[in-house]
């Protein structure tokens, strides 16, 4: 009996034993993140690079934005009555689309008069962040780089991925959000 008391603790003392970590079957290593990485700033590096000979072969006032673009007032409103848009309100504008070489991609007619409720619908990042620094009046020529653009993917017809755009936006109406 003391053979078989004996037997079963140490039967229950080894299958009381945590059970160990597996090794994963491959390892990765983030080769990919990390080439991803260097090649967008390879690619922001080239952009920055293209928009600053513009701005120097132009030879207008551009102001770097906090948000990542350039622009310059062809038509400024310096009258203190005229607001920015703020949230929710409903801005009425026309804009164009161009290279950075200056050739016309999509024109204002082409593209018609648009009419945007500040931050509740869908616009591309750049110039969602323009409109917010204009008046009722002002027409303001953007650069903006792709990241701001179109991004990676281009927007699926004459804007090919990764290309920075210069967009002249023209605000011909502002209507408040009753809320604001």
């Amino acid at each position: 009996m003391n053979k078989l008391l004996i037997l079963t603790i140490v039967l229950l003392a080894m299958n009381c034993k945590t059970p160990d970590a597996r090794k994963p079957v491959s390892v990765k290593t983030g080769s990919f993140i990390d080439a991803s990485v260097e090649r967008n700033k390879r690619l922001n590096a080239q952009e920055q690079a293209s928009i600053e000979k513009i701005i120097q072969e132009q030879g207008n006032n551009y102001i770097a934005s906090k948000s990542g673009f350039w622009y310059y007032y062809n038509n400024k409103i310096e009258a203190d009555t005229l607001k920015t848009p703020l949230f929710g309100d409903i801005i009425n504008y026309n804009y164009n689309v161009k290279a950075l070489n200056g050739v016309l991609i999509y024109s204002k007619e082409v593209i018609k008069t648009q009419t945007y409720a500040m931050d509740k619908e869908e616009l591309f990042t750049g110039l969602r962040e323009g409109l917010k620094l204009m008046k009722i009046g002002e027409t303001v020529t953007f650069i903006f780089p792709s990241q701001k653009a179109y991004g990676y993917y281009g927007d699926e017809n004459k804007i090919d991925r990764n290309t920075p755009i210069i967009c002249e936006v023209t605000v011909n109406s502002i209507t408040q959000n009753q809320t604001n």
